[in-house]
């Protein structure tokens, strides 16, 4: 059954829509015996205004706004789960955008967002510019999960990627690997600490690092892993992949060539999705906790809203790996 609208309310009380809409914002200006004939017919009809109109009418809005980089990466998704259990458990509700890993697209998503006065904004990855971020600071309190910053008036929630990055490669060189290359994130949020990580970690066990251009998407890993299988003379024996999304495109055109995971080539990815843990998949990869982010962030939100707070809040959690059959010793100690 249809929802009732503002509309079928006005037809059964006999009134404007106007009327009806000045009456569900409480205003002075209707006479009480038309409001109690409005109320009435919203009552018969079990027509409620939505979450926006009661924000609007109160002045207090039970509103946040979320903007995901990528609606087709499930850690997004799972973050998203933990907010939005955090939030209604406080009585708010949740507006969703996506800005397609454009940061001209999510700067219009945010606007968007704006326009519907929310509470407050989470941004998940985002990738707009910190200006941006500023001047949407300066309308309502905001959170970035997956991304830093050094705006005080901006909140964090992230793990600590580059801690993330040396347990992988601790991991592999456990396993008695030497070559490994690390398929970066481009220019995704936190690819840099994920990358430094890496470098860190090969330098501190005495190898070479070799890191490869990619993106957090399944297209870009199989790109890189394409462009690794022509070193077919120093092909290496594991990957370390910016993202699970990442690690699995490169599974695929890996395997698609004839080589097989973990037998020939170990694969490691990041964040622990849904994804990875899969039975046909079974990804190695490294967690971080998802929906806990997710809490954080709404907490750090309502802390701004509700208690003023002015201080920022950086939330750095530590991820650990999680060993599956994507990876195992080197081919050569299989002979």
């Amino acid at each position: 059954m249809q929802r009732p609208t503002m509309e079928d309310v006005a037809a059964r009380a006999g009134v404007s829509r106007a009327l009806v809409s000045l009456v569900m914002r409480e205003s002075p200006k209707v006479s009480p015996h038309r409001r109690e004939a409005v109320l009435r017919a919203a009552e018969e009809l079990g027509y409620s205004p939505h979450a926006m109109a009661r924000s609007l009418a109160s002045h207090t809005s039970t509103v946040l706004g979320v903007m995901l980089s990528d609606l087709h990466n499930p850690f997004f998704a799972e973050i998203v789960d933990g907010l939005d259990a955090a939030a209604r458990a406080e009585g708010f509700e949740l507006i969703i955008n996506t800005g397609g890993r454009s940061a001209s697209r999510e700067g219009r998503a945010v606007e968007s967002l704006l326009s519907f006065r929310p509470a407050g904004l989470v941004l998940l990855g985002p990738a707009v510019p910190a200006a941006a971020i500023a001047s949407a600071a300066d309308r309502a309190p905001v959170v970035l999960v997956a991304r830093s910053s050094r705006l005080r008036t901006v909140d964090t929630v992230n793990d600590d990627g580059e801690a993330g990055s040396q347990l992988a490669v601790d991991h592999l060189v456990g396993l008695g690997h030497t070559r490994i290359a690390h398929l970066d994130g481009g220019h995704g949020s936190q690819a840099a600490p994920r990358k430094r990580g890496y470098t860190r970690a090969m330098r501190r066990h005495g190898l070479e690092p070799v890191v490869l251009p990619s993106e957090y998407t399944d297209i870009a890993g199989a790109k890189s892993a394409g462009r690794l299988l022509e070193r077919v003379e120093d092909l290496p024996t594991a990957i370390v992949a910016a993202n699970d999304f990442n690690a699995v495109g490169a599974i695929s055109a890996l395997e698609e060539s004839g080589l097989k995971v973990p037998r020939d080539i170990s694969v490691i990815g990041y964040d622990n999705t849904s994804l990875a843990a899969l039975s046909h998949v079974a990804l190695t990869t490294v967690d971080q906790p998802r929906r806990e982010m997710g809490r954080l962030a709404a907490e750090a939100l309502l802390q701004r809203v509700r208690e003023g707070r002015t201080e920022p809040v950086r939330h750095l959690l530590q991820p650990k790996l999680v060993a599956r059959s994507t990876t195992t010793a080197p081919p050569e100690q299989h002979r």
